[in-house]
């Protein structure tokens, strides 16, 4: 299954279902077929996937340092990170934003 974002304000924005899942869930959304995010929202959705990013860093941060405090190796981040897959869709929340335009989301 794959989720696709459209907006006015910008190019489609295509995701594989299990990212595009997990990043409404961030969002506050149940995933479904389909959806909206009305352009009155957006403000507050990207804020929310922002810290939702910072919240992912830090915790890798701090497990980090928690592992060259026990003298154990760094560990690496395996795969893609949040803020990876969740930045093609902010950005096209932050072009809807100025752009006063809704999101619209369809599997």
């Amino acid at each position: 299954m794959l989720y696709r974002f459209r907006s006015p304000a910008g190019a489609d924005v295509v995701m594989l279902g299990d990212t595009g899942a997990t990043l409404l869930e961030l969002l506050g959304r149940e995933p479904g077929a389909q959806g909206l995010f009305k352009a009155g929202e957006l403000p507050a959705l990207i804020a929310r996937l922002e810290a939702a990013v910072a919240d992912d860093e830090t915790r890798f941060q701090q497990s980090v340092e928690a592992a060259r405090a026990a003298g154990e190796p760094a560990p690496k981040r395996s795969g893609i990170s949040l803020r990876q897959r969740a930045w093609p869709l902010r950005e096209l929340l932050q072009h809807s934003q100025r752009e006063q335009v809704d999101v619209v989301w369809g599997v």
